[in-house]
């Protein structure tokens, strides 16, 4: 088919992504290929494509894409997540909506609800993908709550609790007073805020009058939560703190109920931090429960799930936790308990999902023990086996893996996958998948059981974890659990390289790693290619609430889903965050536009089959250049450099094929150009089609098919042909005409600093010194120079511009055009500019503190820019004796 004159992306990218889904290009089913596969981080279900998403389902897409043209089977499984504590938010406040409370409706109720919301949105981010150019198998999309999934889920529970690795017990956990569930570490954002500390008298038992006050002294401690004072357990002081030596053995009074709590003695208290005295809350910080453990403190919670006040507070029941802060601060200084109040800045943690301000909480919740997974986890990173991408995230990897805390798998939620553990009445529960086993399973814990029924079980209400489900991802989606030894799981895992963000690294990355040997004993896959964040050229995290995110479907509409994903890459470089800039979207679509006006001048080309070949040298040149630029490019690959690999073929495709091969083989205006160097051409602008395919997808299919190629069959896709191989590569002629290229260069300054159009013609005298044997390139030099005439001198030139390239001489003489005043003047201020600049280099040389610290590659720099500096001036000043006449 014939293309239209002007690009539009909008209208190729429908064209083509139908196209491709219509011929099954995405589909994968197992043969005798070698397989290349990627499992796609599931986005929740409650997600729309953010920034985020763009550059990490580009890169994804550009190495699914190159497998695929390097003839591998290539499958990339894509699906969403149904993010327990999201979702559920997102339907109670859909129901909130409607006038209908949660607490209103029985669970199957609610999850009907769930359902709907699901089957209404949850799809929305996988076909926002589709516009991105994502070549996902989609046939193969899956639900982390797909009957299927789910049961996998609940398999392993089971599995893993035989196993002894499961257990239920009260542990301090992060609680969403909002949500009112547990939630992970993941799930909760550390950020900056102002809040104020409060400096708080705790008088010393025993000290009644004002005499015995002066005499002991109060104790005062400062906290920025005086609403939990109440469940004080402790004041801790360091053994070794002068200060408080009078107050080992003594105890305080806790302000407004007087309750009596012990003084410790503790040197995990810092004496230079604070007063020196901490007030000891084991229900309501972590660090504080394990002092509490330590000293076997009382654990009193003061608080509701909801974040109020209960009963045990004694004061202020019923009040929110941070009106209760502003009432308990007033009621303090009336006291005369309230030393003072100082601004303060400290890290708080907020729920992910709901915003709300974690609150650390002891909590009945079940438990999965890490240690033993953990192990042959790390073994497999620290051996090679599973490759971090870049390397520098296997010291943190290593400290977290080493330090794994056991996971608390529970949620007070109702969507998700509900635990398979059942009550009895006497409170003992037993583990199992139905009701029905449950009941064979109580039968068995005593002979009293023998007359239960199901009636008599209650199914534990939480659900586990979200990324409970999430670690078992590249087994579930191939159904390696319901069926262990089917095609698709003996064929597709391990899976090859994941994409994921560094801030998952623990929470997914490393649970699917122990999931995969636990249950195939197998590594999930080889390689983990950790991007970094998107920001703003703020340096600011992209989000909603800032404002500085755009819709990246406005983006792929302006600029075209080639340009975005062009623009995403250009900066990318792994694990290290990209400040993305709009600008970087404006060159990718500057890019095609190039590549676009490339096809236009070659397809407007009339061929003369008579005419002789002029243009060996550059054909020669270019094929060179191209095998040299695509070793650059697979090497890129093969150290996942993919912004580098992008950047190379930009240069290729720019640089060397646009800006200086066309130009060497281009006609005359309105003359045909001979068959052999059209042929030649068009091959090659077929091979950049074939490299820039998986990094711009539509414009290269679009171009793929016209008619300046053969007649393509209607399988005969880009999407699918085949990745050029690297063949020969000629360094010689390549060093040689890099040296061209700079010659060129310096002629087209010389015109424009001497203001000499383009269409006068020069002359050139060349006085070579380095072997090079110019009169190969005599006719590239003069076609790209505007030459009348190159020739070759013995000698200097005078009344000429002199300019050097290696330690070759150029000589234009300048009769006819040169201001010999204005060439004086320049050559001049070049001279000077030169002396001083070589004063300065010789003075670092000379510096022998440089000389001895500086490394080798360093001093060399600068010995180099000596010798050009000299040779520049030795030129300078021959021209400036030639101009003296």
């Amino acid at each position: 088919m014939s293309i239209a004159k002007t690009y539009s992306p909008k209208q190729a990218e429908e064209k083509w992504y139908s196209y491709w889904l219509q011929h099954k290009f995405f589909k994968s089913v197992p043969d005798g290929r070698e397989p290349y596969t990627i499992v796609m981080p599931p986005p929740n279900v409650t997600g729309v494509l953010h920034m985020g998403h763009m550059l990490n389902n580009t890169i994804q897409d550009v190495l699914i894409r190159r497998a695929r043209m390097k003839g591998k089977n290539a499958c990339w499984v894509p699906g969403t997540d149904h993010a327990s504590i999201a979702t559920e938010a997102k339907v109670v406040a859909m129901l909130k909506e409607k006038g209908i409370s949660k607490k209103d409706l029985t669970r199957d109720e609610f999850l009907a609800y769930a359902w709907e919301w699901k089957e209404k949105y949850g799809g929305i981010i996988l076909e926002q993908l589709k516009k991105l150019g994502a070549s996902c198998d989609w046939d193969r999309t899956r639900f982390t709550m797909d009957p299927d999934l789910s049961d996998a889920v609940l398999d392993t529970f089971i599995h893993l609790y035989k196993k002894g690795l499961i257990y239920r017990g009260i542990r301090m956990v992060n609680w969403d007073p909002q949500g009112k569930t547990a939630v992970s570490d993941e799930e909760v954002i550390r950020k900056e805020v102002n809040q104020k500390l409060y400096y708080i008298k705790y008088q010393v038992a025993g000290t009644k009058s004002q005499d015995d006050k002066q005499k002991s002294g109060d104790l005062t401690i400062a906290t920025t939560r005086p609403e939990t004072i109440m469940a004080d357990a402790a004041i801790c002081i360091n053994p070794n703190d002068e200060r408080y030596k009078h107050l080992h053995g003594q105890s305080v009074l806790i302000p407004l109920i007087n309750r009596e709590i012990p003084v410790i003695l503790d040197d995990y208290v810092e004496m230079d931090f604070g007063t020196g005295c901490l007030k000891v809350t084991p229900a309501h910080d972590l660090n504080d429960y394990e002092l509490g453990q330590k000293h076997k403190l009382p654990v009193i919670d003061i608080l509701n799930d909801d974040g109020t006040l209960n009963d045990k507070a004694q004061i202020l029941v019923g009040e929110d936790r941070f009106a209760a802060r502003k009432k308990i601060a007033v009621m303090l200084e009336e006291a005369g308990a309230l030393e003072k109040v100082e601004e303060y800045k400290s890290q708080v943690g907020f729920s992910e999902r709901t915003n709300a301000v974690i609150e650390p909480k002891l909590s009945m919740q079940w438990f999965c023990k890490m240690g033993e997974m953990a192990k042959p986890a790390l073994d497999y990173v620290l051996n090679g086996e599973v490759k971090l991408i870049p390397e520098k995230f296997g010291n943190t990897y290593r400290h977290w893996m080493e330090n794994v805390q056991d996971w608390c798998i529970s949620r007070q939620l109702w969507w998700g996958q509900q635990i398979p553990a059942w009550y009895l009445p006497n409170g003992e529960y037993v583990i199992a998948k139905t009701a029905e086993e449950a009941l064979e399973e109580a039968k068995k814990l005593t002979t009293h059981n023998s007359q239960l029924t199901t009636d008599d079980l209650v199914q534990e209400e939480d659900v586990v974890d979200t990324w409970f489900s999430s670690w078992l991802w590249p087994i579930s989606v191939f159904d390696g659990f319901k069926d262990p030894e089917n095609a698709d799981i003996k064929y597709y895992y391990p899976t090859n390289d994941l994409v994921t963000a560094p801030e998952i690294l623990f929470f997914w990355v490393a649970r699917m790693i122990m999931a995969g040997h636990e249950f195939r004993g197998d590594l999930p896959f080889r390689n983990v290619y950790l991007t970094g964040i998107v920001r703003d050229k703020q340096g600011r995290k992209m989000s909603k609430s800032l404002g500085n995110s755009p819709d990246p479907l406005d983006l792929i509409d302006l600029y075209g889903a080639d340009g975005v994903r062009v623009g995403m890459l250009l900066g990318s470089p792994a694990g290290n965050d990209i400040m993305f800039d709009e600008k970087d979207c404006l060159q990718g679509r500057n890019f095609f536009n190039k590549v676009w006006n490339a096809f236009l001048l070659i397809k407007g080309w009339q061929v003369d089959d008579a005419l002789e070949n002029p243009n060996a040298v550059a054909i020669n040149w270019f094929e060179s250049r191209f095998n040299q630029g695509l070793q650059e490019i697979e090497d890129d690959f093969e150290q996942y450099r993919l912004s580098e690999a992008l950047m190379a073929t930009y240069k290729l495709v720019w640089d060397d094929f646009c800006a200086w091969y066309l130009e060497m083989i281009k006609p005359a205006y309105l003359q045909p150009i001979d068959r052999e160097t059209y042929n030649k051409t068009v091959s090659f602008f077929e091979n950049i089609l074939k490299l820039l395919h998986p990094f711009m997808p539509f414009i290269t299919e679009e171009l793929w098919h016209d008619d300046l190629f053969i007649e393509r069959a209607d399988d005969d896709c880009c999407i699918v042909a085949q990745l050029p191989t690297i063949g020969e590569i000629n360094s010689r002629l390549l060093a040689d005409v890099e040296l061209v290229k700079q010659i060129i260069a310096q002629i087209r300054n010389i015109r424009q600093n001497k203001q000499i159009s383009p269409k006068e013609t020069l002359q050139l005298l060349v006085k070579p010194n380095s072997g090079v044997d110019y009169s190969v390139y005599k006719a590239l030099i003069v076609k790209l120079s505007n030459l009348s005439e190159l020739s070759f001198v013995n000698d200097k030139v005078s009344d000429a511009v002199g300019f050097l390239v290696s330690t070759d001489e150029f000589f234009i003489p300048m009769q006819q055009t040169i201001d010999v005043e204005a060439e004086r003047d320049r050559l001049e201020k070049e001279k000077s500019y030169l002396e001083g600049f070589l004063k300065s280099v010789n003075a670092k040389l000379g510096n022998e503190r440089f000389m001895n610290n500086a490394k080798p590659d360093v001093v060399e720099n600068e010995l180099k820019k000596k010798a050009d500096a000299e040779a520049k001036l030795k030129i300078a000043e021959e021209n400036l004796r030639g101009l003296a006449g």
